[in-house]
């Protein structure tokens, strides 16, 4: 089967297409599963760049969609021919994390999505929304369920409440989807009048070009008397302006490390509005099967931006560098 490896120590320039001998068959409780497409995230980023020093071929990505080709004796959830997508943690069924579920990650603590079959145990993946492509399912196991867990899991989004989301990636655009599913209302801001205009027609109620507005967390908690929810993607860079935004007891998901790793936090500002700030990484099984069936009741649909084929996955990374895609770039397998 084509894969694509990362030679260490990692970096674009080091992913390379190789061949690797096709994955055996399903034993008892597995699943054989031809991957079909695969999405970018800032983590699979992070992991080829070699941040986070990635084993010698180590294969990447952890999003991956297909359908099965085989089933091991004793599965019933799946059979031959159902679409199915992979889970970030495949080992977190439900209930809180307990602190080793990074140790299976696709694509960073084992092997990933960027290639043509894998097989695995039938809980490590789950079904895909009925009547969605496999690109579009491949979208969805880190990015959307981060955003379902920010705002319905965590934090009880309610029809008529504001949420805040930042930019135009993978999170931002699907919080923005199902805000506007639940009927709240949406601010977002981005730095680019385009993309402005195209989260107005998505359903952004308002939205703020942070680079010419300078205060712009200031004029989020004008325009609205405070948010409740704030989907954070920037960390250190913009959770200041997020904690000005928020309403008194707002909640705010903290999301993303875009800004770095480490911050100083304004006290002042906690101390007054009293946020819930509330740290969260993707979503377990139970609730990537929620996210599921609400998806298809409220008839979503993911954002793509561009496709790019296995074999250009190190270019694929180069256009996210670039900040210039709107919703998810998704790789063909």
């Amino acid at each position: 089967m084509k894969a694509i490896e990362i030679k260490s120590p990692g970096g674009l320039d080091n992913l390379v297409l190789v061949d690797r001998p096709e994955p055996r068959d399903p034993g008892p409780g597995e699943i054989k599963v031809r991957i079909r497409a695969s999405s970018l995230n800032y983590h699979d980023y992070v992991v080829v760049i070699g941040m986070t020093s990635p084993a010698d071929r180590r294969i990447p990505m952890s999003d991956g969609a297909g359908e099965v080709v085989a089933v091991g004796q004793g599965v019933t959830e799946f059979r031959e021919g159902d679409s199915v997508m992979s889970l970030f943690f495949p080992t977190w069924f439900s209930g809180p994390r307990l602190g080793q579920e990074f140790e299976n990650v696709p694509g960073d603590s084992t092997n990933g999505c960027a290639c043509e079959f894998v097989t695995t145990p039938a809980t490590w993946f789950t079904r895909a929304p009925r009547g969605f492509t496999h690109g579009e399912a491949a979208t969805l196991p880190c990015a959307a369920l981060t955003a379902w867990r920010a705002l319905v899991v965590n934090g009880g989004l309610a029809p008529g409440q504001k949420v805040l989301v930042m930019g135009t990636g993978g999170v931002s655009i699907f919080a923005l989807q199902f805000a506007k599913a639940m009927n709240a209302t949406v601010i977002a801001t981005s730095s680019c009048e385009a993309k402005l205009a195209r989260l107005q027609q998505l359903g952004a109620d308002h939205v703020i070009n942070y680079r010419t507005t300078e205060s712009w967390g200031r004029e989020v908690f004008n325009q609205s008397g405070g948010v409740d929810h704030v989907v954070e993607v920037g960390g250190v860079r913009t959770l200041d302006q997020s904690m000005a935004a928020v309403r008194i007891g707002g909640h705010i998901a903290l999301i993303g490390l875009l800004g770095g790793w480490e911050s100083t936090v304004n006290t002042m500002l906690m101390i007054g509005k009293e946020p819930r700030i509330q740290g969260l990484t993707v979503g377990n099984r139970a609730h990537q099967l929620d996210m599921v069936a609400g998806i298809e009741a409220i008839g979503l649909r993911p954002i793509v931006d561009r496709h790019f084929p296995l074999a250009a996955l190190a270019d694929a990374f180069r256009y996210q560098e670039s900040g210039r895609h709107f919703g998810k770039i998704v790789v063909d397998i």
